[in-house]
């Protein structure tokens, strides 16, 4: 059977004789600051498994953090990069133009569900790359100095994502950092002040953002308020769409730019192309969005959408770079978008949410340890505790995660105590291998409470 469509199958301990030789070289040559979550050493990956080098295979549940939606190993996507890699492979765009550039540009300005009716799109080469640029753009098209983001964000590791980022043990030692970032609550409604009423919440979590505006920054002076439609490390938790609509008319009162961060949700995961299509049904979509991640199947891309009107207010000079919409990369990128679009990859992951969610429901009810499962389509987390007063139970999270690899399943935990576990699978898995996958993590819930 061929990897694509193989099951989890573990044959030696982990991790064998060729990964551990391997890993040994890691240690000598790496950064011990970068850290493997698991000593694996993947050979080959197609779909949704993986093959270390050991011939040991495993159902990616983690799927790079979000980078492979489209699965490991698109023949499109290969075929794609070695067409264009016979050509050129790179073209500076401050010097010369690549067509490659301007047609994924075109691409993506025809599905992004930003304001306006002219889009533009700036391509970069990471997440953090995207979101610094989108804050500049930002800035320069308001003259506003400052941002407000949210407690539990995750926005990168460059020096202006990592003050933007609540959780400081990713940039432990890294400051001083820019001024002129300012920190709201974001509507974590299962975490709400014990006894209030679930329906009081969403106007609780808008107070505090009234309140920064108090405190902080006066509306006058913010150039951008930047979220994320459903946090990443900070735990899977989605803003609810009335407080999304709530920040959009906040915004539009202040002349207030909303960045939305879709660069872990984008690219089919929430059953849309991006969450703010769900937005701009309703009439509230973002000015601008950050896109990375899925983008183009682990070719390293990122972007920025937003209307040319925006975009004619930035400074020359201020943005761009040498790598900056590859072509190698921006030929993935249109490969993965034609797939995604060809085979429905949103309508994919509605329906792998559909069983997840039937699944980790049940789970709920039978174990008390589940406090909440919450989703945008197939990005979804389970979050654990400890007992009524919801106290975080990563401890329990650390022994599910540990017993479902060792069956040939790879689970991350998120948020913001380490207790929510996360499933961000390839879209393209099966059938079989998504039964598999809960199977496995079902047992390793009973092996683990």
């Amino acid at each position: 059977m061929s990897l694509r469509e193989s099951l989890p199958s573990v044959k030696t301990e982990l991790p064998g004789p060729k990964a551990k030789a391997m890993l040994d070289r890691r240690a000598e040559i790496m950064p011990a600051a970068i850290r493997a979550l698991y000593p694996i050493v993947i050979e080959r990956g197609e779909g949704a498994m993986i093959e270390d080098a050991d011939g040991n295979r495993f159902l990616d549940w983690i799927g790079g953090v979000g980078v492979m939606n489209i699965g490991y190993s698109p023949p499109e996507v290969i075929e794609a990069v070695r067409e264009q890699a016979g050509s050129f492979f790179h073209s500076m765009m401050n010097i010369t133009t690549s067509p490659r550039y301007i047609e994924f540009a075109e691409a993506l300005a025809k599905i992004a569900p930003v304001r306006g009716d002219k889009k533009q799109v700036m391509f970069a080469n990471s997440g953090s790359e995207a979101i610094e640029n989108a804050v500049k753009i930002a800035k320069s098209a308001t003259g506003r100095p400052n941002i407000i983001v949210f407690s539990g964000a995750f926005h990168g590791r460059t020096t202006l994502a990592m003050a933007m980022t609540a959780k400081k043990a990713y940039a432990h030692g890294m400051g001083p950092f820019p001024d002129g970032v300012y920190r709201a609550e974001y509507p974590y409604i299962f975490r709400r002040p014990p006894g209030m009423r679930e329906e009081d919440a969403v106007n609780y979590y808008l107070g505090n953002l009234g309140d920064v505006f108090e405190t902080a920054s006066p509306p006058s002076h913010v150039a951008a308020i930047v979220f994320e439609p459903m946090q990443g490390e900070g735990g899977f938790v989605d803003a609810p769409f009335e407080w999304v609509k709530a920040v959009r008319e906040i915004c539009d009162k202040h002349g207030i730019l909303m960045i939305a961060d879709e660069i872990q949700t984008g690219f089919a995961r929430s059953g849309r192309m991006f969450v703010s299509d769900y937005y701009k049904e309703e009439g509230f979509e973002p000015d601008i969005i950050t896109v990375a991640k899925s983008i183009a199947g682990g070719v390293p891309v990122s972007g920025v959408l937003a209307s040319k009107e925006i975009m004619d207010k930035v400074t020359p000079g201020t943005i761009g770079g040498t790598y900056n919409g590859n072509a190698l990369a921006c030929a993935a990128g249109l490969a993965v978008l034609k797939k995604m679009q060809d085979e429905d990859y949103p309508g994919k992951a509605l329906r792998i949410a559909e069983k997840c969610r039937g699944r980790f429901d049940a789970w709920q009810e039978k174990y008390t340890e589940i406090g909440d499962v919450r989703n945008i389509g197939a990005m979804m987390g389970v979050e654990f505790i400890k007992d009524e007063a919801k106290t975080p139970n990563p401890e329990l999270v650390n022994k599910i995660v540990e017993a479902a690899w060792e069956k040939g399943l790879l689970l991350e935990a998120a948020g913001r105590y380490g207790n929510v576990i996360r499933f961000l699978c390839p879209l393209c898995v099966t059938d079989e291998q998504l039964e598999a996958g809960l199977d496995i993590f079902e047992t390793s819930i009973e092996e683990s409470v």
